[in-house]
């Protein structure tokens, strides 16, 4: 499993439908305005919603 972080201090929650849309694995979702993580455990750390990322806001590490 991948241990993902969003960094609300960096995340406008403007652009993020493109990070919820990316990813291949579902493992966001639209809150109340806000990006949440709902299945890290499908992660396979493909860095898709690291890249697309505007702000930087999402990283992704193996969970130890």
């Amino acid at each position: 499993m991948s241990k993902i972080t969003i960094d609300k201090d960096k995340c406008d929650n403007v652009d993020c439908g493109d990070c919820v849309d990316m990813c291949p694995e579902e493992c966001f979702k639209m809150g109340e305005g806000e990006i949440e993580i709902q299945h890290p455990d499908l992660c396979d750390q493909c860095d898709v919603c690291v890249d697309i990322c505007p702000n930087a806001a999402i990283t992704v590490e193996p969970d130890e």
